[in-house]
């Protein structure tokens, strides 16, 4: 495995927040190894964006670190916080640690980005002093590859039509900036 350094390096990070072999764990290593290697993939077939392969697979293997705290029985996070929290608790995690460029990658990769009017008009819980939109290249990346797998169909990889399917209930603007992710990356 080309990238199993960053893959060790990267389950140390997990293990420093989740018990290993628990249900959670398995889950989310399975599902955010997926993503690395979809992203990784997306910068073999894209030379042309210059980017470090190595901490776009560490970010995609750390993006949903944050899954641990929260609500989410179905996949087995028994935490307090909502779902849609994920992505900045994940974000404050790594930065506990000293991660601050992975976190960003964490905080900004749920949906297709999260506007500060989307967050504010659904009454979403997020703090609005951050930014949940994906700016660079490597944010984008890994947004677009984690919308490819899901965690409850954990071995299979969605086309780009199931995952327009599934961005439907979120409104045309995050279809929208799919398709735009889409028309970059595939």
């Amino acid at each position: 495995m080309k990238y199993i350094e960053d893959y060790n390096w990267s389950i140390g990070v997990i293990e420093r927040f989740y018990t290993k072999g628990s249900q959670l764990y398995d889950l989310l290593v399975t599902h955010c190894q997926k993503v690395a290697e979809r992203a990784v993939k997306v910068l073999e077939d894209h030379p042309e964006f210059k980017v470090d392969s190595h901490f776009i697979y560490q970010a995609a293997m750390l993006h949903d670190i944050g899954i641990i705290k929260t609500n989410a029985p179905s996949i087995f996070c028994e935490g307090t916080e909502p779902y849609i929290c994920h992505g900045y608790l994940g974000a404050d995690m790594l930065r506990s640690i000293g991660l601050d460029k992975h976190a960003y990658i964490a905080e900004r990769h749920t949906g297709t980005g999260l506007t500060k009017e989307y967050i504010a008009e659904n009454g979403l819980p997020l703090p609005l002093d951050r930014t949940y939109m994906p700016e660079t290249i490597e944010e984008k990346i890994v947004c677009y590859a984690d919308k490819f797998f899901s965690k409850t169909k954990l071995y299979n990889c969605k086309d780009a039509d199931a995952v327009r399917v599934s961005l439907k209930k979120f409104g045309d603007e995050t279809i929208e900036r799919f398709n735009t992710m889409n028309d970059m990356f595939k």
